[in-house]
């Protein structure tokens, strides 16, 4: 990464992406600002290194920021989509956007450039097809949550603030996200294929996620969306025998989809469906993932003591 240090403000700073983002920005010398509800969790993880503000509350304008950061929102995966539930995840992602984007619209000097949160989710259910930035969504749940997310982000655009939205994929980490999910089910010799199996997962290992945020940050031609996503999304029953075979356990114990939406309701769409999203618009602009074979980025991530950022 080139150029100046900048003053960044980063929402979502503690999470799976967020952590070793931040960790990136600060070896780079950049001056970061978390917005966090627990600045005891931010001082914890990152010292002195970073400035914390708890709230938005009382600010005006975002005149002092190069850059604004957007990661935050209730994990999707987590809870059963209750009508309940389904609103915090809307809330959680909405709220904070629109308030990011009006302080950003009310700056006289606004951040250059606003890159913010938003999922492959966005295209819905795709089957098998291949899904670039340009594919027409399948109106779904998590297709109307990103769309409006996106949306929101995007009233931020201006001749002097140019949005990135990060259609993310499923990010691959030794820290947490999927991976803490069914890696106690595989060690077990209990995993295996979900459904079918011939759903897509687009994964992305964390180094290349943090890169690309990175690189969208750094070059400033680049706007609108792009997939976060590996450029090869492999079918869910070649993941489940990949990670059997990295970690050196059988993996046939296959899930029938009647039990997983026994257990997850209307969020079995998440494991059940899936995108072969592909990172076309990151390509294009000449950015080169380091991760681009599941078999090797699970290696790297499960069989390594040291996860430190590359």
């Amino acid at each position: 990464m080139t150029g100046m240090a900048m003053k960044i403000l980063i929402t979502g700073g503690t999470g799976l992406i967020g952590t070793p983002l931040i960790q990136k920005l600060i070896s780079l010398e950049h001056q970061v600002t978390v917005l966090s509800r627990s600045p005891q969790k931010v001082y914890s993880q990152f010292c002195k290194a970073v400035e914390c503000w708890t709230s938005l509350n009382g600010k005006t304008h975002l005149n002092d920021f190069d850059a604004v950061i957007n990661l935050a929102g209730e994990p999707i995966a987590d809870k059963r989509w209750t009508e309940e539930q389904k609103k915090l995840l809307c809330d959680s992602r909405w709220k904070l956007t629109q308030q990011l984007s009006e302080l950003i619209t009310a700056s006289e000097t606004p951040p250059r450039v606003f890159l913010s949160g938003s999922a492959v989710g966005y295209y819905g259910n795709q089957g098998q097809s291949v899904v670039t930035e340009d594919e027409q969504p399948h109106d779904e749940f998590t297709h109307q949550l990103t769309q409006h997310w996106e949306a929101l982000a995007a009233n931020a655009q201006s001749e002097k603030t140019r949005v990135c939205l990060l259609r993310t994929g499923l990010v691959l980490s030794a820290n947490g996200g999927l991976l803490a999910k069914i890696l106690p089910i595989f060690k077990m010799g209990a995993g295996g294929p979900i459904g079918d199996g011939k759903q897509y997962m687009p994964w992305i290992h964390i180094n290349d996620m943090v890169r690309a945020i990175c690189f969208l940050l750094d070059n400033p031609t680049l706007s609108g969306p792009f997939n976060m996503t590996s450029p090869y999304p492999v079918h869910n029953d070649l993941f489940s025998a990949t990670l059997g075979e990295v970690i050196n356990r059988p993996s046939f114990v296959r899930t029938p989809a009647f039990v997983i939406k026994a257990i997850m309701g209307e969020s079995a769409a998440l494991v059940l469906g899936g995108q072969q999203a592909i990172p076309k618009r990151l390509e294009e602009a000449g950015f080169q993932f380091e991760h681009i074979e599941l078999k090797k980025a699970l290696e790297d991530l499960l069989q390594n003591n040291n996860n430190t950022e590359k």
